[in-house]
């Protein structure tokens, strides 16, 4: 299996982004891959998930971008990514306030802007080192994702099922072809949409999702069946752990739930 690349996007918060990203890293570790999540929100919720321990006064994958780029040399600072990385049963670089002022940081580069972290995973080793790497993004399609869609080999769209939804979606596509336009590389593919927080006895949420799932099988693409387990979820993010530290037969169907979405990751990946 060649090494993949995944980023968790949606534009808009609220959707349950992080913790999808958060126990499917979890799902493929479980599976027995070597698994590092980036942090790429300056929120930094994935950090605090995945290191209980975390600081926003630590080092951060802000100072590691800024680093990687020579027009930035003013900027630099010594730091090595093993100051940076925090290792756990999912390894972690962490994010921090700095990345809300990456894109002006970045403004007068002329290196291609859109490159900058796809340059930094290259070089840096680190795809080398892993069997994934997952990248939690922030609820926007500016630059930073933008960064990690040209970094990414494959991308899940989690949403709620609501008009606001279906407008990211349909804006989350354009960026795909804004991408294409710029020729910057080949974009990533979309492995699945994934329908979170999703209350079937709700008719407005129903209709929401048929006009999303309509718009999206026009793009010949595949929306998950979602996760089920609502309150599993909710608990597991209040303990800041993943459903896979739960013994109880509660987190039974949740677990198995995202054991799956690591297995279609894995038919993807090795498809």
């Amino acid at each position: 299996m060649s090494k993949k690349i995944i980023c968790f996007v949606n534009q808009k918060g609220g959707v349950g982004k992080t913790t999808l990203a958060f126990n499917t890293a979890h799902a493929l570790q479980k599976l027995g891959k070597n698994v590092l999540c980036l942090d790429l929100d300056p929120q930094a919720n994935l950090s605090m998930l995945v290191n209980k321990n975390y600081s926003s006064d630590n080092e951060s994958l802000f100072q590691l971008l800024i680093n990687s780029v020579k027009e930035l040399k003013a900027l630099h600072r010594s730091l090595l990514i093993s100051e940076v990385l925090h290792r756990g049963v999912v390894d972690l670089i962490p994010s921090s306030q700095d990345l809300s002022g990456f894109e002006l940081t970045v403004s007068a580069v002329q290196f291609p802007r859109p490159l900058i972290l796809k340059r930094f995973l290259e070089n840096s080793g680190l795809i080398d080192r892993y069997d994934y790497i997952i990248i939690d993004c922030p609820p926007t399609l500016g630059l930073l994702v933008v960064n990690a869609l040209c970094a990414s080999d494959g991308v899940i769209i989690p949403f709620k099922a609501d008009d606001f939804s279906l407008q990211g979606v349909k804006h989350f596509y354009q960026v795909l072809e804004d991408i294409k336009d710029m020729g910057l590389g080949i974009s990533p593919e979309v492995i699945s949409h994934i329908p979170n927080l999703y209350d079937h006895r709700r008719k407005s949420e129903n209709e929401s999702l048929d006009l999303i799932k309509n718009f999206i099988s026009s793009e010949n693409k595949n929306v998950s069946l979602g996760f089920s387990n609502r309150s599993g979820i909710l608990k597991s993010v209040n303990a800041k752990k993943s459903v896979f530290e739960f013994e109880s037969n509660e987190f039974k169907p949740i677990r198995e739930e995202f054991l799956s979405m690591g297995k279609t990751i894995e038919e993807w990946a090795n498809g």
